[in-house]
């Protein structure tokens, strides 16, 4: 029973772990656009439906995706670890290629309020969408996706919420560097679900 117990709690720590190498990789994108978001001086409720939408949907997505990821488990369970660690490895390098751009584009994003309406939702989504393939990810290595998921959503609001409050002071070179981290937090990811 003991035993059985520390399995547990080892298995729990595991998932803790995942959770907040994948919240930290996934929020990355919610970060460099937060500090974006930030530049452009919103007022306190356009900063809180910002990292409200962005957690909500870094939630969300992850969820959804494992739901697709376990649906098609039988048809690849021979393989499903490669193409778990490959998907990853696939957002990683997404991740890090965006990162090496060195591209300014607060002056887009202040034209227009971001912070709601189709914008926000917009931005959200486009925030959000690693998270999907992560989920996917989850449900082909069979992974339960709440508590990551939770984990996730809070990451990517409290990473949202710090990019909004900095964005008047780091520029965006400083925000491409964080994804470049966070591509590397993810191939260390798939790197681990290619052993699972």
């Amino acid at each position: 029973m003991l035993e059985f117990a520390l399995k547990k709690g080892d298995f729990m720590l595991e998932k803790i772990i995942f959770g907040i190498g994948a919240g930290f990789a996934l929020g990355c994108d919610a970060f460099a656009v937060g500090m974006a978001l930030g530049t452009c001086n919103p007022d306190k409720r356009g900063r809180i439906r910002v990292w409200v939408s962005f957690g909500l949907f870094q939630f969300f997505m992850p969820i959804i995706g494992w739901f697709v990821g376990k649906s098609i488990y039988e048809i690849i369970k021979n393989y499903d670890h490669w193409l778990a660690c490959g998907l990853m490895a696939i957002i990683a390098t997404n991740m890090l290629i965006e990162s090496l751009k060195n591209e300014c584009e607060n002056d887009e994003v202040c034209r227009k309020d971001q912070t709601k309406g189709l914008a926000l939702l917009g931005l959200s989504v486009a925030t959000s969408i690693d998270a999907l393939g992560v989920g996917f990810g989850m449900g082909i290595a069979k992974m339960e996706p709440f508590l990551i998921s939770v984990i996730i959503g809070i990451m990517a609001s409290l990473m949202t919420y710090t990019g909004l409050k900095l964005g008047k002071k780091l520029s965006c070179h400083f925000g491409k560097r964080v994804e470049t981290a966070g591509a590397i937090v993810l191939y260390i990811i798939a790197w681990r679900l290619s052993y699972i």
